[in-house]
């Protein structure tokens, strides 16, 4: 099992430097790609992966990452449209709901509308952290924050982990554990920093604002992680699903990323400012 995650992870991280290291339209077709994947994950989760408000969900998913290829940011100038694309969705769900009723219950519809800010837009901010002037670095704090914090748990957990922090939730997760994930992820932010400081061009105050940042976002790391995990107990699942030999789906690998991606991009636009 354990080399089965390795061999996994190592094939993920292979990946993920190839399109992080091409970005542009390539790495917003990746994500727009994994988005539509946890959609689906997600959408299965509560019985509509095939449904007509599922599909709904995929159209807007798919319309939202061909209006980033498009050079569409819902970040800059395009908010007030997006704004405005939101409020549609939600009536065009809603009138899914009302005239095929009683096929739909009211929790699919909130579950359709919820999993696309949930999967799709947060995933976004990958894209949007690479787009950012020196992304090509800054996009892998969000790798660090969540893959590279995850790991570092994990050892310091196995080594030392005595404490619960969510015995009901995730028995195997350790106080010390979680204190090693945010201390690893604060160390991972300055090797990268301090190794790449002058191709990133900052100054020795601002990486360690970074550390710092990225500590919280470790943090915040376990939470998109434990929610995960709640909304699979929830719904008595083990898994999101199998696609990712010896880590599931696509959702049980990217769920602290989907909340870590947004912090990191608003980190670096205000700590680099």
């Amino acid at each position: 099992m354990f080399k089965t995650r390795l061999l996994s992870g190592i094939v993920l991280v292979v990946l993920a430097i190839v399109f992080i290291g091409f970005g542009g339209e390539l790495l917003a077709c990746g994500m727009g790609l994994i988005s539509l994947i946890g959609l689906y994950e997600l959408y299965r989760v509560f019985g509509m992966e095939r449904s007509l408000l599922g599909a709904c969900g995929y159209v807007g998913t798919l319309l939202f990452y061909i209006g980033i290829i498009w050079n569409f940011s819902p970040l800059t100038t395009h908010s007030s449209i997006f704004v405005m694309a939101i409020a549609l969705y939600l009536i065009l769900l809603l009138a899914v709901y009302v005239f095929s009723y009683p096929k739909y219950r009211a929790d699919q519809v909130m579950a359709a509308f919820f999993g696309f800010f949930y999967v799709a837009l947060m995933l976004s901010y990958v894209y949007f952290t690479r787009a950012l002037p020196k992304g090509s670095f800054l996009v892998w704090l969000i790798f660090i924050c969540s893959w590279g914090c995850d790991t570092c748990a994990y050892c310091v957990g196995v080594l030392f982990g005595k404490h619960k922090m969510a015995p009901v939730l995730s028995p195997k997760k350790s106080i010390e554990g979680a204190v090693g994930g945010v201390l690893g992820a604060m160390l991972l932010t300055l090797i990268l920093g301090f190794v790449f400081q002058n191709q990133m061009e900052v100054a020795t105050s601002e990486i360690l604002l970074l550390a710092g940042g990225c500590g919280i976002g470790g943090l915040i790391s376990m939470v998109g992680d434990l929610a995960a995990s709640a909304i699979k107990r929830n719904y008595d699942i083990k898994d999101y699903g199998t696609l990712i030999p010896g880590h599931g789906g696509i959702l049980d690998r990217f769920d602290s990323m989907i909340i870590t991606a947004p912090i990191v991009y608003y980190l670096c636009v205000f700590a680099l400012a």
